[in-house]
């Protein structure tokens, strides 16, 4: 109900001017004398309007006007032809569309219009806007987007939360190449509306995707390797891809509010991870990887309403944890080594009905309780005689020191046994709890208790096997056999079957129906004793990759040739036999080239000739019958062939016999 001070307006080299939360409802006309001002903030107050002299203010950088009762008519056209005009906030206002002329101020760098109720952007606004750095439409009625953002190559921070963009694929984004902070909380994101990729944002380090629809992790983040916060709350994803290492840089990770019931191994790799949320999943004991305790950096880690029994006990070597929040899981204890992490400050454990929480580690002083200071072991330590001994235990009275002892060990142990006791029962019960609801469902009443192997807990890649071998090969009762060909298995014809060359190698599939009418097979590969060694690999590696594309559980046996199991003879009733040779190496191979040192005797006066003799001493005799004087002889290498005899009329005569 008070006037504006009149002072202000003698302050005449005032820059920078604040009028929050003062009950303002119009701009006091003592702001026209203002000229030097720069920023000018009336957040917070009941203005319905700007219009005034605030284009008026040559130096005006900065209008901040959010949470006002502003409507579209009160924002005045004239303040966007100020020349710095750079920021500008109308947040928390009325506004059904975006102010007129805005797209004249060229200058502008911050644009705030969230907490509105736009509900289109003008296709010209960002024609000339091309330096914005921060841009934030939340909480608006936005149904798209104009192409032309892709022109914001300048843009940093990028806020869309809250709005109903479905249709919208944001195919701009990839175009901002400097973007660092992309916000797309609850705007109906899901796999088929985001970009295919985002690798051109190497500087993208905030990204928020939190309240959508998304049943996977979107294939677009895995490239980002800048990535520090990710937010993917809220959505409904089920499981993570290995691809997670890729985020080497990530240090916040919120998948709260999921449907995981696992973590992939992967996970261990994000070293520089500080905050993991995990709350209200699905997650068990068996869900969390047992190495995640290499994340040496992780100060908060929250699984809070899950179905977790345990935690790992490697969970406890974070030794810079200082939160940690597992209420309401069915905790049954927690590792001893909770007592190691010295930085802990939260330790949030409520409503976990059947947790014992594990004893504090004793002091070392107390391993010391039995010491013996009885006046006897005094004598006997010093060197005292045995009747001096027996003499003091004598007067000592009769005490049993071992009665005392158990009697010590009982008290201290009784303690621990009605804890031991209550946390075997709380594991009891969540066995049978779970063994209760794979019976409801219908699947098998106990686990298989057999050792499992190694690899059946790993997540194998999806390997296309179907360049070898073909989509119908081992679904029906046979043998097929494949001779290793330039690194590649070629399927041998029925009617060589048994027939092996000695420098080839062979894959070998027997196909038959086990006692339950299943599939079945064997794998093999035979060795030739001549094989080279890319054969030898290549037989070897294309065994395991028939083994994995038809998902037979059995090993691929090593076969040689000349020390053939029984079992892979009676694959062929016996009867194998070795054919000598095989088909060339795959692999290049560099000769030297060989040249054949050969004799000529050369003769004739008009036709001189050239006649091959024997490469040896008494094929130069000069005394050769029928040898004309001029007649002599000629060595050269020459490359393997035929020579015949050649003519070279008109030829010279030829020199004299080499030596």
């Amino acid at each position: 109900g008070g006037y504006f001070p009149e002072h202000v307006k003698a302050m005449t080299s005032l820059r920078w001017l604040k009028l929050n939360r003062t009950g303002l409802c119009y701009l006091p006309e003592e702001l026209a004398a203002l000229q030097k001002l720069e920023h000018l903030s009336v957040s917070h107050n009941s203005l319905t309007t700007l219009h005034g002299e605030l284009s008026g203010l040559p130096c005006l950088r900065a209008i901040v006007a959010r949470a006002n009762k502003l409507k579209n008519s009160g924002v005045p056209d004239d303040i966007f032809q100020l020349d710095d005009l750079s920021v500008l906030d109308l947040s928390y206002n009325e506004l059904t569309e975006c102010p007129r002329e805005l797209e004249n101020a060229k200058n502008m760098l911050v644009l705030n219009l969230g907490h509105n109720k736009i509900e289109t952007i003008p296709n010209q606004l960002f024609i000339n806007l091309t330096d914005l750095l921060y841009l934030d439409l939340s909480n608006n009625k936005l149904e798209s987007l104009p192409p032309q953002m892709r022109r914001l190559v300048h843009l940093q921070t990028l806020i869309l939360n809250n709005n109903p963009l479905l249709h919208a694929q944001l195919r701009q984004l990839p175009a901002m190449t400097a973007l660092q902070t992309l916000h797309l909380r609850n705007t109906q994101r899901t796999q088929n509306n985001l970009p295919t990729s985002l690798e051109a944002l190497v500087n993208l380090a905030d990204v928020d995707l939190s309240c959508n629809d998304l049943s996977r992790v979107p294939e677009c983040l895995y490239t980002l390797g800048s990535l520090r916060r990710l937010n993917l709350s809220s959505n409904q994803i089920t499981e993570l891809s290995l691809c997670i290492d890729q985020w080497t840089q990530l240090e916040t990770l919120n998948l709260s509010r999921n449907q995981l019931t696992s973590l992939p191994s992967a996970i261990c790799k994000l070293t520089k991870l500080k905050k993991m949320y995990l709350n209200s999943n699905k997650l068990d004991f068996d869900g969390i990887p047992s190495g995640i305790g290499k994340l040496a950096n992780l100060e908060e880690f929250m699984a809070a309403n899950n179905n977790l029994e345990l935690i790992p006990e490697s969970l406890c070597r974070c030794s810079k944890l200082r939160k940690l929040v597992l209420n309401k899981n069915r905790l049954v204890t927690l590792p001893e080594a909770i007592h190691f992490l010295t930085d802990m400050e939260i330790l949030d454990v409520r409503e976990n009905p059947n947790l014992v929480m594990p004893p504090k580690p004793v002091d070392r002083t107390s391993e010391w309780y039995n010491i013996d200071f009885s006046l006897q072991n005094q004598l006997r330590l010093a060197g005292a005689s045995p009747a001096t001994v027996a003499a003091a235990a004598a007067g000592s009275g009769t005490k049993d020191p071992l009665a005392r002892k158990m009697r010590l060990r009982r008290r201290k142990d009784s303690a621990q046994d009605d804890q031991a006791k209550q946390v075997l029962k709380g594991m009891s019960d969540v066995a049978q709890e779970k063994n209760k609801k794979i019976e409801e469902s219908g699947e098998a009443k106990a686990p298989d208790l057999k050792t499992r192997r190694w690899d059946q807990g790993l997540e194998k890649p999806q390997l296309d096997y179907s360049e070898f071998f073909s989509e119908d090969v081992g679904q029906l009762p046979g043998l097929c056999v494949w001779q290793i060909e330039n690194f590649v298995p070629t399927l041998v014809d029925e009617a060589f079957h048994g027939k092996f060359y000695e420098a080839d190698c062979y894959i070998v599939l027997k196909t038959f129906l086990d006692e339950n009418g299943s599939l079945n097979w064997e794998i093999y590969y035979w060795i030739g004793q001549e094989a080279t060694l890319d054969k030898k690999a290549c037989s070897a590696i294309h065994a395991v990759n028939l083994r994995n594309y038809l998902g037979a559980e059995c090993r691929s046996i090593r076969e040689e040739m000349g020390d053939e199991s029984d079992e892979f003879l009676q694959v062929f009733d016996n009867d194998i036999s070795y054919i000598e040779g095989g088909t060339a190496s795959g692999f290049f191979t560099v000769e030297d080239t060989q040249y054949v040192t050969r004799l000529y005797r050369v003769y004739g006066k008009k036709n001189v000739k050239l006649e091959p003799v024997a490469l040896k001493g008494t094929s130069l005799d000069p005394r050769t019958p029928r040898v004309p004087a001029n007649s002599g002889w000629c060595g050269k290498a020459t490359s393997p062939g035929p020579s015949p005899a050649a003519s070279m009329p008109g030829a010279s005569s030829a020199s004299r016999p080499p030596k």
